[in-house]
Parts: structure tokens; C-alpha cells; sequence
């Protein structure tokens, strides 16, 4: 597995970006995380687009980062990137950086979480710093038994409240063997959505070098 890069380099990099528009993929611990090396590489062939990977610890359980054509970020880089008052805040950063937020998959726990306010890793701290005049995208996944779970319907409202867009998920057979609702939209209706956004913003662009969103 590959080694993370040097805590200095997080910040670099962003700099470093090339592209018009660019996308934040979030990543939470459902087995749909499996699926974000191809929905990168699908979101990097979009014209003018740049591509970055915040991710939870429990999401590298089903993908290795070393799988992504871009940078994955993560809690290390967070809490190892700071040291005094000077030093840059990555989910800052990361936040001023992207021009839309994409969370593919989006588990039944962060779901609770961002519902709830919490913001207890980089990711949740993202959302919770976001700028809600840029889009943010939420493709639920989870097992069929959590989808219809009352809490559940009620949450996903609650982030349509504040005018995050949801991806809905779709009916299949999971991987637990469950066969109805709750697995992850496909990475290519998830790519389109991402690029109907992208096409929308390049219509009626906003002031501001580098933010097309």
C-alpha cells in the first residue's frame, strides 16, 4: 500500500491545482467506497475538471487510496498539517478549494452526523465550514433495513433543507445478499449529475478567479 505523503505537501497541492472546476469527492465507510477509484477516473475525464479525495478512516477499509488517480486526504493529514496558530486548517483549505462537494457513498452514519451538526472528522468538518451557495451532492448508501428506517427519510430531508442535492439511491441486491433500496446510484448517473452542475455553472458563471460554482 502506498506510504501518505509528507504532512507538509497537503496544502501544496491544492495550489498546485490545475482545471475550472473543482470537485471535492467525499468518501464514508459503506462498501460502495469501493467504487470511487472508477468515479474519479470518470470525473477526471470531464473537459476542465480537477479532482480531489477527502475520505473517513473507516472508507479505506473498502478501497485502497493508492487506487485514486488524485490525492486522498484524511484525519492524519488534518491533525498532522497543524501544529500552532499559523498553520493552515485543511478542512479550511479544503473547503475554499472545491467549487462542489460530492459524498459518494454517503453511509447511514455520517448521514446522522451531518444531519445533527456533528463534525468530529475532516470530512464532517468540511460539510459543516461548507459554503452553501456552492452545490453539495449526497449519494445515500446503506442497507435496505437502514434505508427505511424512520430516521432515516427524516435526515435525508433535513440535508434537503439546506439545499444539499441528493443522488437518490437505487434498487439492487447489496452485497450483504439483501435484494431492494439502498444501494449507491451508479458512478456513471453520479458523473452526470456532477457534470450537469459543472455545464450550469459555465453558463452563468460567478465573479471570482478559479470558482465556477
Amino acid at each position: 500500500m502506498q506510504a501518505e505523503s509528507p504532512v507538509t505537501s497537503p496544502t501544496f497541492d491544492l495550489l498546485d491545482s490545475c482545471g475550472k472546476c473543482r470537485v471535492l469527492v467525499g468518501v464514508t465507510g459503506s462498501v460502495a467506497a469501493l467504487k470511487v477509484p472508477l468515479l474519479v477516473s470518470q470525473l477526471l475525464e470531464l473537459p476542465g475538471v480537477d479532482v480531489r479525495v477527502v475520505t473517513t478512516e473507516h472508507a479505506k477499509h473498502f478501497y485502497n487510496p493508492a487506487d485514486v488517480a488524485v490525492r486522498v486526504y484524511s484525519d492524519t493529514h488534518e491533525w498532522e498539517l497543524w501544529s500552532q496558530r499559523s498553520d493552515p486548517v485543511l478542512h479550511i483549505e479544503l473547503r475554499r478549494w472545491a467549487d462542489l462537494l460530492v459524498i459518494a457513498p454517503l453511509d447511514a452514519n455520517t448521514l446522522g452526523k451531518i444531519a445533527s451538526g456533528i463534525c468530529d472528522n475532516l470530512l464532517t468538518c468540511v460539510v459543516r465550514a461548507w459554503d452553501t451557495s456552492r452545490p453539495l451532492l449526497f449519494c445515500p448508501a446503506m442497507n435496505t433495513a437502514m434505508w427505511h428506517h424512520p430516521i432515516t427519510s427524516r435526515q435525508v430531508d433535513i440535508l434537503k433543507e439546506f439545499g444539499y442535492v441528493e443522488i437518490p439511491c437505487i434498487t439492487k441486491e447489496l452485497v450483504c445478499g439483501d435484494q431492494g433500496k439502498g444501494a449507491m446510484a451508479e458512478v456513471s448517473t453520479i458523473v452526470d449529475v456532477v457534470n450537469q452542475f459543472i455545464q450550469k455553472a459555465a453558463e452563468s458563471p460567478q465573479e471570482g478567479a478559479g470558482q465556477v460554482l
